[in-house]
Order: structure tokens, then C-alpha cells, then sequence
């Protein structure tokens, strides 16, 4: 969420103007300063959408937003071992946990870094190895208790329990020591420099707890600082909520927010026409029609670099080849996908991600459908129009995704592979077991930048290790680029990791999202957001209000 109203964020992509002074004031910060993995180019597609807004949202009016009211919003889910433990709950969780929790920085709608419980941004050593962050004053937790450093360093120590299995863990590694040094500032020390942790800090799961905190085992555990607090919790069903009246950032306006969870998209679009809910999250394609015929609702759309891709795991039959992923990878006639499985609304991927970051390397060629080739390579991999898989989906990763599942298998049959779509229950997908283990499957990732996403997606210590990548020239560059404090020189780091990906990787990026959600019109002040992996919102609902 962003809750800052009139506050200040910037671009990442220049630590090293930050690292070149030994205390980064925040004046200078804010003239230009940010971290590694930039996302400096977003700006031109945020605005497209209308992603750049930020503050309080007014009505059509022009009048203030109205308080009252209760929010209900439809949400894919499903999963009965969801936890509101904001350090370790599930991965399709952090939507419902971000109502509750904050970090001590965090994102605009156009991605771009805010502070959030920090006063303002850290104050980075010359080297980049120590960071120094002052909390807000005045700011208190759902049960009355101030914010201070003690808070700061107990849950932080508690992400790098490894008993914790916290989901922030391997992004907080890199830390040697953290030293209150007064009741409201805190100083990181890190074993190496590390362009990417001043993300770690805006990460939604290294969110703030009070010291004592445990894993919730009652609703009124769920004690954070955010615009909502948890009344009720029923496991991959519902989770209601009270506004927060001493929330310190915008909003809430509404009394009450109640999240719904669906494994149906047919019923979730249902709720929304039928007025069971007034948001509705993710809104399928073949959906829109129905939305903008039916009177009182509208759609809101955001282009983003989030990105659902196929998933290769490079250490299993068939796609322990080479061959078969860059065969895989040629099958794909990725604006007749986009067309067929997302009407039109997404954008062509090269097989690449992290599109928005300045070592995106834009001069390697748009991939294209080649069957002529796929078939080629298959053959020399052994597969001579004998070869079949089974491409695991689910509308847990994208509401359109087994459409897309289904548009691939037709394609293959032109490079002679026989697809079999396995659709799976949403409430099942990422359950131990299946997500990790999918030789071949799809998965969802919002807009992010290279270094951050690269420590929980592509090394084996990482969360979602999903593709099983392991490659040793591209490991030693991309650890080089971790500790590159010049930009020029890290961002060519970047470049080249993504062309090694480009030619070798476990992913096909054939897409980045232009996500949909749809709403009722008497719900307004929802902003668009160029995350693109929980909706066209984010979840903002702190920002809703009715008219």
C-alpha cells in the first residue's frame, strides 16, 4: 500500500551517488539517490495507466472521501494453512496480511520507494555496508503499544531465526549486527555491501511486530501498525477487519473491510454483479465484457511489469536439456497468446524479466514462434515428435493463466509435443509438494527488480526456488553485481546475467501484465498499481471510500 500523502519517494538505480558521501542526509536522498536494481524507466508506462497518482484519492466531486461503510472484496485464494504470521504465511497471503503489517520503508503506486514507519530514508555508509534508519515518533501498534527500536530489532532478529522460516530470511542474511542506537533509531551492519537490501527493508514480509511477537494463534494476535485490524479469520475462507482510527498514513475511510476468498472465477465475478462483494481482485479477460455491460461497475486497469511465466525446472526430465527449454521457448507465438488467452490486455515478453530495470538488456532480439527450429532442437535432444509433458496451472498464479496453459498446448502440437494441461485447485497449488516440485508449471511475479527477485526465485536457499536454476558463471556475476556500489558498471553486471537467462534459463516470459480488477461504482479512490501480481490496486483498500 501506499499511505503517504504529499511524501517524498524516489527511483531506484544510484547507490553510488548514495555511498559517495559517509552519512547520506536526506536532502540528498531525495535529489536523486536510490539503490540498486532502478526502475527508473517506469515512470513513462505508470503514467499510461494512471500509476503515478499518489495521496488521498478525491471523489468525483471533488469533495473529501465520505467515511463509513464496509468494503467487501472478492480475492483468489483458497488455502486452508494461510497464516496471518506476517513473517511466514503463505505466498498467496500478502494481501491480507498488508492490511494489517507495514515495513519501515515500502512502494508507491508507481513503484517507486517510500518511507513508511522510517522517519525517512537510511542514512548508507560510503561503502554501502551500514545502514541507518530513525522510526517515525508517535506511531503506536493495534493494541496501543508505541513503535520503538526495540520493536525494530526484535522482529528482525525474528525473520533471521531460521526456526521462523520467514520468507524475508534470505534477504536479511546479510546482516552481521543490528544496534538500537536511541528508542527510535536502528543501525544495519552488513558482512559485504548489498545493493539490493534497502529493498529488503520496503519487502512487505519485514514488516514491524512488537517484541514478544509470536505466530498469531488468535485473530487479535495479529498485532501490527497498518490501517486495518483482524477481527475474524477462517483459513482460505474470509478475513474481516476493523478500521484502524489511529492510523498514522491516509485513511481508512471505510468502518470495516472483509476479504472473501474464491476458487472460482465464475462465483467470484457472480459476488460482484450480485452484490455479495463491492471489489472484485484480478478480473479474467473473458470477463470483461459481462463488467462493462452490466450498469453500476467499472473496471480498473493497470499496465505493469508483473509477469505469469512458464516454468522450466532445469534439473528434471525433459528440460535438464538445453535444447528443450530454448525449443520450448521457440514454440511460443506470444501475441497470439496474449490475444487469445488475455484479450489483448498484457504486453510481449522476450524471456527476460525485471523489464523496468536499468540492466534490462534491451538490445537482445525480441524472441518469436520458430516450429522449424523447436523441432530441430527437440530432435537433437532425442525427441522426435514423441515427446510429452504435463503443464501444471491453476488460476492461483493469474486468473488466465489455464488459458494460457491451454493456447500452449495448442502451439505444441506444431513442434510435435504433446501438452497435457493439469489444472489445479487454486487452494492446492502452492502447497508443499506441488509448486517446487512441477517439472513444468506456471507462476506469478509482480513488478521487481533484478537483484531483489534474483535472491528468492534463482538460488536454491531462496523461498521460490521454482525453476531449480543453478549456473555457475552466472552465480559469480551476479554476486559481483550484489557488491558493485557504481552503477554503470553494476547495471552491466545485470545485463549480462539476463542475457545468460535469455539464452539458458528456466523461465518463459512470453508476457507483463495489464491486470484488471472491477468494482462497484459506489466504491471509489482506487488508484492503480504497477506491482501487478495481487491486482490492478495492490490491495490498496485503506484508500476506498463510498459515495
Amino acid at each position: 500500500m501506499s499511505d503517504q500523502e504529499g511524501k517524498p519517494s524516489f527511483d531506484l538505480g544510484k547507490l553510488g551517488e548514495i555511498a559517495n558521501s559517509k552519512r547520506m542526509t536526506r536532502r540528498r536522498m531525495l535529489q536523486g539517490a536510490g539503490a540498486a536494481g532502478a526502475l527508473v524507466a517506469l515512470g513513462p508506462f505508470a503514467s499510461a495507466c494512471g500509476g503515478s497518482q499518489s495521496g488521498t484519492s478525491a471523489s468525483p466531486s471533488g469533495a473529501a472521501p465520505k467515511k463509513g461503510g464496509h468494503i467487501r472484496s472478492g480475492i483468489n485464494g483458497g488455502n486452508p494453512k494461510d497464516s496471518l504470521d506476517c513473517h511466514n504465511s503463505s505466498i498467496n497471503a500478502g494481501q491480507k496480511i498488508e492490511q494489517t503489517y507495514e515495513s519501515l520503508l515500502g512502494w508507491t503506486p508507481d513503484r517507486k520507494l517510500e518511507v513508511r514507519l522510517a522517519e525517512s530514508f537510511p542514512e548508507i555508509s560510503a561503502d554501502g555496508a551500514e545502514y541507518t534508519v530513525r522510526l517515525k515518533s508517535g506511531l503506536t501498534f493495534h493494541n496501543g503499544k508505541s513503535v520503538t527500536a526495540d520493536d525494530v530489532v526484535y522482529s528482525f532478529r525474528r525473520m533471521l531465526d531460521p526456526k521462523t522460516l520467514a520468507l524475508a530470511r534470505n534477504h536479511l542474511t546479510v546482516i552481521s549486527d543490528i544496534k538500537k542506537v536511541d528508542d527510535l533509531t536502528v543501525t544495519f551492519k552488513l558482512e559485504k555491501p548489498d545493493a539490493s537490501f534497502i529493498e529488503a527493508l520496503a519487502y512487505s514480509q519485514s514488516c514491524i511486530v512488537p517484541e514478544g511477537y509470536e505466530r498469531p494463534k488468535r485473530p487479535e494476535d495479529a498485532i501490527g501498525t497498518g490501517p486495518w485490524k483482524v477481527t475474524s479469520f477462517t483459513p482460505g475462507e474470509q478475513v474481516d477487519y476493523v478500521a484502524n482510527r489511529d492510523y498514522w498514513g491516509v485513511g481508512p475511510y471505510a468502518d470495516k473491510l472483509t476479504m472473501i476468498e474464491f476458487t472460482d472465477s465464475t462465483a467470484k465475478l457472480n459476488a460482484l454483479l450480485g452484490g455479495s462483494v463491492d471489489h472484485l481482485a484480478m478480473l479474467e479477460t473473458s470477463q470483461v465484457p459481462m463488467v462493462e455491460s452490466s450498469p453500476g461497475f467499472s473496471i480498473l486497469k493497470a499496465r505493469t511489469g508483473g509477469w505469469d511465466p512458464f516454468t522450466m525446472a532445469i534439473d528434471l526430465k525433459p528440460f535438464n536439456d538445453v535444447r528443450v527449454r530454448q525449443a520450448f521457448r521457440l514454440i511460443v507465438d506470444r501475441p497470439q497468446m496474449i490475444k487469445q488467452a488475455f484479450s489483448g490486455y498484457a504486453w510481449v515478453g522476450s524471456d527476460m524479466w525485471a523489464v523496468f530495470d536499468p540492466g534490462y538488456p534491451k538490445d537482445l532480439p525480441q524472441r518469436e514462434q520458430d516450429l522449424e527450429q523447436a523441432r530441430s532442437l527437440l530432435k537433437q535432444a532425442g525427441y522426435d515428435n514423441d515427446l510429452t509433458v504435463v503443464l501444471n496451472c491453476s488460476t492461483a498464479t493469474g486468473p488466465n493463466d489455464p488459458n494460457a496453459a491451454q493456447v500452449f498446448a495448442e502451439q505444441a502440437k506444431g513442434a510435435g509435443v504433446t501438452v497435457k494441461v493439469n489444472k489445479v485447485d487454486s487452494g492446492a497449488y502452492w502447497s508443499k509438494g506441488n509448486y517446487l516440485s512441477y517439472p513444468f508449471a506456471m507462476s506469478m511475479w509482480g513488478t521487481n527488480s533484478y537483484l531483489w527477485l534474483c535472491k528468492s526465485m534463482l538460488f536454491p536457499t531462496g523461498p521460490y526456488w521454482e525453476t531449480h536454476w543453478k549456473d555457475e558463471e552466472w552465480e559469480k556475476l551476479v554476486l559481483e553485481a550484489y557488491q558493485t556500489v557504481d552503477d554503470d558498471k553494476r547495471n552491466e553486471l545485470i545485463k549480462e546475467c539476463q542475457r545468460i537467462e535469455y539464452e539458458r534459463g528456466g523461465h518463459i516470459v512470453y508476457e507483463f501484465h495489464i491486470m484488471l480488477d472491477a468494482h462497484s461504482d459506489k466504491l471509489q479512490g482506487l488508484v492503480p498499481d504497477v506491482f501487478g501480481a495481487e491486482g490492478a490496486t495492490n490491495s490498496r483498500f485503506n484508500r476506498m471510500y463510498f459515495v
